[in-house]
């Protein structure tokens, strides 16, 4: 689903055989609103005794907001209306780059989506498979106010009698960063955070960070204060529509029997290894995302730091649905047991990350002194992207160790490592320095998470106490040959 994007659906039954497999191993190789898209075909409901009723599920993705550098903070009525109702997720992770649709995908009632990318003004929606063009008049055309809008109507309207889930993809806080006429003078006082790994050389790291001019210039400085200013402002609007929509839910009499989430596709970053704007990078403000959950049975004001990223929302909905998610061959993990507060939950210890470079085995001609095939570049030819910036991670979190292992396809196969716990900025690479053994069965980890299927996904990490490692399996046929740990396409 593209951001700025509406799509609701009733809970149908489920097909003969249930869900068809269609589960996204890789956090951005897979979208979350694939994943979402795939199962508005399939999802279902499985009926209790007569007069019982499944609960519903709402589903709100913001475009690019990070959690690491504040991304939550103008979020107040958010915060207050799902956070401190709920369940807030310390350690969630998404996936860059959610792609899109232009025709009504199979099992959705309802369908209201933006064709091409984000967009606040002048943008095309898709209704129910039927072109609608926008302007730029305020009152009428705002993306994020008619995605409001439309979710309310959908909510005055609908049967009473059906379990509904609704997805509501927001183009904020997605550039062109264009704030509701109100807001666009506040944060006159905000800039982007000066955190320890801001404006700094980034050492020891894949070639792609070290090409980043260090110190940044002025000019670029003020550039990405005021793209971090603009980002929040985008977000008020959000607030303002999650407000709407709770208390239409309540109106309606629906919002004790609603689950609400509200998460991101992926992170960002703002000058960050002086790398200026975007959210392609390994480091934990592009990947790390807000997670906040409220619904039935959920106590509020929790916080829970169990590693779950976007792939565990496909089974929640489904096990909310009613449908047995251990029939499914899905990677991720319902999070309803963790919302409920059961005691005694198995959960995981890591999680895969994957992202696959975007660029072309040429030389940019605005820069010729780069290496071929970078992209995302700004005027200094500092750029954020490249073909070869295509790594992946095993991000561990256990009761010893916070740990990120990754790997690039690249021909130096480079190998990043960060022990969170001593160096939360991720500002020293101790690949070199850590113990080999570790190493290797990181290595070994990253391979398995990368081949496995469904249950396969969930076997005991590194550090948990059921893990094996047989260094053999690291090589093809046992033999001095390397086994190649990325698909052509991820």
């Amino acid at each position: 689903m593209p951001p700025g994007a509406l799509s609701a659906m009733r809970l149908l039954p489920l097909a003969p055989g249930g869900p068809r497999r269609h589960s996204p191993r890789h956090l951005p190789s897979c979208s979350l609103a694939l994943l979402l898209l795939l199962l508005g075909g399939c999802l279902g409901v499985s009926w209790g005794a007569a007069g019982s009723r499944r609960p519903n599920v709402v589903l709100l993705l913001t475009d690019d907001q990070d959690e690491v550098l504040g991304g939550m903070t103008p979020l107040k009525k958010t915060k207050a209306l799902i956070g401190e109702m709920g369940m807030t997720f310390s350690s969630a992770y998404g996936a860059p780059d959610a792609g899109g649709l232009e025709h009504v995908p199979l099992g959705w009632s309802y369908w209201y989506a933006l064709e091409k990318n984000s967009k606040y003004y002048n943008y095309t929606l898709s209704i129910n498979g039927k072109a609608r063009k926008h302007g730029e008049n305020y009152s009428v055309d705002y993306l994020t106010d008619v995605l409001a809008n439309v979710s309310l109507d959908f909510l005055e309207y609908k049967s009473n009698f059906e379990p509904f889930f609704m997805m509501i993809s927001t183009p904020a806080p997605h550039s062109p960063w264009t704030a509701a006429p109100q807001y666009q003078k506040t944060f006159q006082n905000v800039f982007a955070p000066r955190n320890k790994n801001f404006n700094i050389h980034g050492m020891n790291k894949h070639w792609l960070i070290r090409q980043a001019k260090t110190p940044m210039t002025n000019s670029s400085i003020q550039f990405l204060d005021n793209a971090f200013r603009k980002r929040w402002q985008t977000l008020l609007s959000v607030d303002d529509l999650v407000e709407k929509l709770v208390k239409r839910l309540e109106f309606t009499g629906e919002l004790n029997n609603t689950y609400i989430f509200y998460t991101s596709d992926n992170g960002y970053h703002t000058g960050q290894f002086s790398l200026p704007i975007d959210k392609r990078q390994l480091y934990e403000f592009d990947i790390k995302v807000p997670l906040l959950v409220r619904g039935p049975g959920i106590k509020p004001n929790q916080t829970s730091k169990m590693l779950v990223a976007n792939i565990d929302l496909g089974p929640t909905i489904l096990d909310i649905a009613g449908y047995n998610v251990n029939k499914t061959q899905m990677d991720g993990m319902s999070l309803l047991p963790i919302l409920r507060g059961a005691s005694n939950v198995t959960w995981r210890s890591d999680v895969l990350v994957e992202y696959q470079g975007e660029g072309h085995n040429v030389t940019d001609p605005t820069c010729p002194s780069l290496s071929p095939g970078v992209s995302q570049c700004f005027p200094d030819c500092v750029c954020e992207d490249a073909y070869n910036n295509t790594y992946a991670c095993v991000r561990t979190m256990s009761a010893l160790w916070d740990l990120q292992y990754c790997e690039f396809d690249d021909q130096e196969v480079f190998v990043e490592v960060y022990n969170l716990t001593a160096d939360p900025h991720q500002i020293t690479n101790i690949a070199k320095s850590i113990d080999p053994e570790l190493l290797g069965k990181m290595n070994y980890r990253l391979m398995m998470l990368q081949s496995c299927s469904g249950p396969t996904c969930r076997t005991p990490g590194v550090f948990d106490p059921g893990y094996r490692f047989d260094p053999r399996l690291m090589f093809n046929n046992y033999g001095g040959g390397r086994t190649r740990r990325f698909s052509k396409h991820l």
